[in-house]
């Protein structure tokens, strides 16, 4: 007997015995008497009993696979975002754990950003459907519990490069001991190490010698000279390893165009190291319409704004950071610096916006003003920025503590170095 499709059989009998038993017997004795009558025809019980809806098959929802992941989530990148991804993908809602500033001190030197600017971050992404705040930076016993029976996860993932405490213990050893481990595969082409030494050799203020190792204030007096640098790449050594590939590009996306009554509303801009000031000035424009486009200018375009040593992260870089937002829906890869008349009909756009907290640039003066159509036509608005963080701030913070980020870094360089030298083929997501 087939369970599934009798299993409202079982079901009667449990929940209604004595209703059961009479409508069997009496199918027994209709069984009885056909035989013997020969030529009359009965229909068969599993035609009978479809009008009593109690037998019906209860529909049972399917309870949903919860997974888990944690991070410092330090200068969050595109690789924070893509391993967050495939971590939703392992399961229907994917839970984030943010470690605490504490944590991360102990265990791997002082973070650049915040917790509160880390949050932002990690909650803003599109994959993310709840956020532990303050997580440790170990899965305790203790916790992991708790993982298990207060938030109900199923799983717990990390990516495949070892994650090692301070006396070279396995982070996720206890999760793998019981089974619930589940690992997802790096992303190539970046990392907070390689970030972090990006900024380091942008500044112009920071002289170099030729074997890459910073100078102090007492340094600075030798003859050296700075190296000179180019979008993307902050010096030789931090060329961006990202190769973008349209099927990356896909997965980020929304795949949806806007409604045809939807307001369409156009924000542009760098987005360089990708930051909380970032988030919340994307969520402010996203309330304003029904589909949020955004515009990101050419490294050219930043460079000419900025100086020769910006932009940190290349466009696809800076694109798809801006695509893994919740709060995007599409984006211009290598949009223009002037908002012209022809780009607000063919993207059909209601309102073009701007913050009030921009990056300031002397390249500016003389420039025209990108905004003059959507001004004239009464569609262009000021957003109040709310918060003041640029990409400038955050890497000031670095270069204002370089001697600490250097030492933090070292070691990592060296195994980011030997990791592209014996890198064989990835496979994966």
């Amino acid at each position: 007997m087939d369970y599934e499709s009798n299993n409202w059989m079982w079901e009667g009998m449990y929940y209604y015995p004595h209703l059961f038993g009479g409508i069997m017997l009496t199918a027994a004795l209709l069984g009885l008497s056909t035989s013997y009558f020969g030529g009359i025809s009965v229909p068969t019980l599993p035609y009978l009993l479809p009008g009593f809806g109690i037998f019906h098959k209860k529909t049972r929802g399917k309870k949903p696979v919860r997974v888990y992941m944690d991070g410092c989530f330090d200068l969050m990148h595109y690789g924070h975002a893509n391993a967050l991804r495939q971590a939703k993908a392992l399961g229907d809602e994917l839970v984030v754990g943010v470690v605490s500033d504490e944590e991360i001190v102990a265990n791997k030197g002082p973070p650049v950003l915040s917790m509160e600017e880390r949050l932002a971050l990690v909650s803003g992404l599109k994959w993310v459907d709840e956020v532990i705040v303050k997580a440790p930076y170990a899965i305790t016993e203790e916790f992991m519990n708790q993982l298990f029976n207060k938030h109900k996860i199923d799983y717990i993932i990390h990516g495949d490069d070892p994650c090692l405490l301070p006396d070279g213990t396995d982070a996720y050893a206890l999760a793998k001991k019981v089974g619930r481990y589940k690992q997802i595969k790096r992303t190539e082409g970046v990392s907070s190490t390689d970030i972090v030494g990006r900024i380091l050799a942008s500044a112009k203020a920071v002289k170099v010698l030729e074997d890459g190792f910073i100078l102090s204030d007492t340094e600075k007096s030798n003859n050296t000279k700075e190296i000179p640098i180019q979008a993307g790449q902050a010096k030789v050594g931090y060329v961006s390893q990202f190769l973008p590939t349209s099927r990356r590009i896909v997965q980020f996306s929304n795949g949806k165009g806007p409604g045809p009554n939807d307001r369409v509303v156009y924000i542009d801009g760098a987005f360089d190291l990708f930051h909380a000031g970032h988030v919340e000035i994307l969520k402010t424009a996203r309330q304003l319409g029904e589909f949020l486009l955004v515009g990101i200018y050419s490294d050219h375009t930043v460079s000419e704004l900025r100086g020769s040593h910006f932009p940190l992260m290349n466009l696809h870089e800076r694109s798809l950071s801006v695509l893994s937002c919740r709060y995007v829906d599409e984006v211009i890869i290598g949009a223009p610096w002037e908002v012209t008349n022809d780009m607000i009909k063919t993207f059909n756009i209601s309102f073009v916006v701007h913050g009030t907290v921009a990056e300031s640039s002397s390249a500016l003066n003389g420039k025209s003003d990108p905004y003059a159509v959507p001004k004239s036509m009464g569609i262009f608005r000021v957003l109040e920025s709310p918060k003041t963080i640029t990409t400038s701030s955050v890497a000031q913070r670095i270069i204002a503590n370089h001697e600490i980020y250097v030492k933090r870094n070292a070691k990592k360089e060296a195994s980011e170095k030997k990791y592209y030298e014996e890198k064989k083929y990835v496979s994966g997501d």
